[in-house]
């Protein structure tokens, strides 16, 4: 089985222009993804498990290191290097990012947002709009709200269209952001469901969760972060955030 994702020597820092000083977020993370797998995330608030799902998506841009990615539309590229115009065609229709936080157009409805993502993939607007009622529904978010602005919605329901977002376009490589952090017991299972689901149809996923109970039985392999280093943890039992 091929690498989807190998990152090598991964380094990012950032500078404090008020304090005139360079802050090291990670420094010599490498890691790899198989195609079709689940590998797990955890560490200390801080240590730097974002920064690496926000370099691989290129929120952030890397310092040093390379970030390898087998891409179905170019190949084996570098999304450490590679052009604004690519990295945004692999968002389009190949990663996907799911965070605690929704970040949407201001005058964009709950159904238009699920509706646009299906599109934006090549699909028809019949098509769309069935897999939108199928996605708000499975996340029994109130048909009340689905015409309604993400901005009035609780955490928890912005958290549930936002997942509902990224999963609804079955990306290849689906980047998780700590996607359960303020969601209720049932929601969290309607998350491990569609998890399931995506990996049974061959997405490939890196997730960062602080519920390990939430990660037991889902993840192939688990790495844990440590001052800015990643470490691979031996066994699940023994895989425990200190």
């Amino acid at each position: 089985m091929d690498n989807l994702l190998s990152i090598e020597c991964l380094a990012k820092s950032f500078t404090l222009h008020n304090l005139n000083k360079q802050i090291s977020a990670v420094e010599d993370v490498s890691l790899y993804l198989k195609e079709g797998e689940f590998v797990g995330i955890t560490g200390k608030s801080g240590s730097g498990k974002s920064t690496v799902l926000k370099c691989i998506y290129r929120t952030y841009l890397p310092h040093s290191g390379h970030i390898w990615y087998n891409s179905e539309r170019f190949g084996r590229i570098d999304l450490a290097t590679a052009p604004e115009r690519t990295i945004i065609e692999l968002r389009k229709h190949e990663i996907g990012y799911v965070s605690q936080f929704l970040s949407v157009m201001p005058r964009t409805t709950a159904r238009e947002l699920v509706h646009n993502a299906i599109v934006e993939m090549g699909e028809d607007a019949q098509y769309a709009e069935a897999e939108t009622i199928k996605m708000l529904e499975h996340f029994e978010l109130d048909r009340s709200l689905w015409d309604s602005y993400p901005a009035t919605f609780s955490g928890g329901e912005k958290l549930r269209l936002n997942i509902a977002r990224a999963m609804v376009k079955r990306p290849r490589l689906l980047l998780l952001d700590e996607p359960t952090a303020s969601l209720d017991h049932g929601s969290k299972l309607k998350v491990k469901q569609l998890i399931e689901q995506l990996i049974k149809q061959g997405t490939t996923m890196l997730g960062i969760f602080h519920d390990l109970e939430f990660m037991e039985h889902l993840c192939n392999r688990e790495y844990q972060i440590r001052e800015g280093k990643f470490y691979t943890a031996e066994k699940k039992s023994k895989f425990t955030i200190t």
